[in-house]
C-alpha cells in the first residue's frame, strides 16, 4: 500500500463523533476521526514500514500521524528522527502516545528521554516522562538504575506542582508507574506520592481537576497489580 491508498482507507474509517472528541482534546485539522482500534486491519496489511510511516507523519493529518506510530519500525529510527517527530507533535496524544511509545521500543530510549525531560519544553518533557512510563511498564526491573529512578522521583517531588500542564500529567503517571511496575522503589514511590499529594491541572479553568498518584497506587495494590508488566508497548 502506498501513501494515497492508506489516506483513502483512513478517510473512509473517519467518524464525525470521534473527530469532535479528538478536536476537544487538542487535535487540529486536518483529521478524519479514526478510532485507534479501527486501524488494526490496515496495520495487518502493511505491518511495519518505516518509509511509509515517515510519509504519513509528514502529512500533518492527526490520524495519519497516529497510524505512522503504529507501523513505524523503531529500530530503523535515529535520535535525529525522533527529534524531528517530537518537534512536529503538536499535542499530547502525539507526544505521549505516538512519539514516546515508539521511542520506548528502542535502545536509545532512556538517553533521548533524559534530554527531553531536561529540555524545559512542555511536550518534550511530557514525552520524556511518558517514555519512562512505557519502559518501566514493559521492561525487566534489572534494565534500570535504581539510583537514577530514585533521583527522578525526587525531581518529580520538587518540581511537579510548578511544571507545565501536560508535564504534570506525565510526571504524576511516572510516580504511579514506579509505584506499581518497578518493585525496587515501590516504597519510595508511595512515600513521595504521599508527600506530593493531589496535583492540580487546568488550574483556573472550568475543567480544573486533581491527579492523585498515591490513591491510584493503593488501588492497584488492592487489586494485586504490583509488579505489573505489559507484554508489548504498542498494541
Amino acid at each position: 500500500m502506498n501513501l494515497e491508498m492508506v489516506m483513502q482507507e483512513l478517510e473512509a474509517l473517519g467518524k464525525e463523533r470521534t473527530k469532535k472528541i479528538y478536536l476537544s482534546n487538542g487535535a487540529r485539522e486536518p483529521l478524519f476521526g479514526v478510532a485507534t482500534g479501527a486501524m488494526k486491519p490496515i496495520f495487518r496489511k502493511i505491518k511495519h514500514n518505516q518509509p511509509l510511516a515517515e510519509q504519513l507523519y509528514a502529512t500533518g493529518n492527526y490520524d495519519a500521524m497516529y497510524f505512522a506510530g503504529v507501523i513505524a519500525d523503531p529500530k530503523a529510527m535515529s535520535e535525529a528522527d525522533f527529534e524531528r517527530w517530537i518537534d512536529r507533535a503538536y499535542f499530547y496524544m502525539l507526544s505521549d502516545y505516538v512519539v514516546a511509545v515508539t521511542l520506548a521500543e528502542t535502545d536509545i530510549a532512556q538517553e533521548v528521554a533524559d534530554k527531553w525531560i531536561a529540555s524545559d519544553i512542555e511536550l518534550k518533557m511530557s514525552a520524556g516522562w511518558s517514555c519512562y512510563c512505557w519502559l518501566l511498564g514493559n521492561r525487566p526491573d534489572s534494565e534500570f538504575s535504581e539510583e537514577k529512578i530514585a533521583d527522578m522521583l525526587e525531581l518529580v517531588k520538587n518540581t511537579i506542582h510548578d511544571a507545565p500542564e501536560r508535564t504534570k500529567y506525565a510526571m504524576n503517571n511516572f510516580m504511579y508507574t514506579v509505584g506499581v511496575s518497578y518493585l525496587p522503589l515501590h516504597d519510595k514511590a508511595v512515600e513521595i506520592a504521599k508527600e506530593v499529594g493531589p496535583v492540580e491541572v487546568n488550574r483556573g479553568s472550568a475543567k480544573s481537576k486533581f491527579l492523585n498518584a498515591s490513591v491510584n497506587i493503593q488501588k492497584a495494590a488492592d487489586k494485586g497489580q504490583l509488579g505489573f508488566k505489559r507484554k508489548y508497548v504498542r498494541c
